[in-house]
């Protein structure tokens, strides 16, 4: 999908930015709208959480890829509008413009269109085979406990077996 989107015009940028963002993040979908510029810091990469469903404020991050992309579309964009992503008219995106741009993209790149929610199970689980520990991914992902990270961890029989291989007792003995 990340491929599909051209370098130089607003729409290409703007959802380039906005797929990375999702997948980097795991943010869900209605806070990622309601995200204003100034809960960025494209340098940094930090990201403050306002408005979560748990009504507590968190911070997430942004990786380089994410940064880069996050500045190449506010370049596009031009303006300084207070919300971080928008339509054409620059006006905030809502849920139905974001359901919009992800299944353009996905028809473009020939692929099923994948649920905005799914960008946060890829998040969690690319997280968790490059190690970062359950209570870490909890405060990313904004759950008040463990319980309701296990929904995402729908791990494959190869993620149990790299897992074992890792750990396994016997094999570490010596």
């Amino acid at each position: 999908m990340i491929d599909t989107c051209r370098r130089g015009k607003f729409t290409d940028e703007r959802d380039r930015a906005l797929i990375l963002f999702l997948l980097d993040t795991g943010v869900r979908a209605g806070e990622l709208l309601a995200l204003d510029r100034q809960d960025v810091d494209s340098l940094s990469g930090d990201v403050l959480i306002r408005k979560s469903k748990s009504r507590k404020s968190r911070s997430v991050f942004l990786g380089r890829q994410t940064r880069r992309a996050l500045r190449s579309y506010l370049k596009a964009r031009g303006d300084v509008t207070r919300p971080l992503f928008v339509t054409d008219d620059g006006e905030r995106l809502k849920m139905a413009g974001l359901r919009q741009i992800i299944l353009r993209r996905a028809k473009r790149a020939g692929i099923p269109r994948p649920s905005i929610h799914s960008f946060r199970r890829a998040f969690t689980l690319a997280m968790l085979r490059a190690g970062v520990d359950l209570v870490t991914l909890q405060r990313l992902l904004g759950h008040a406990d463990l319980s309701q990270l296990v929904r995402y961890l729908a791990q494959t029989t190869e993620d149990l077996r790299d897992a074992h291989q890792r750990g396994s007792p016997a094999d570490n003995l010596m």
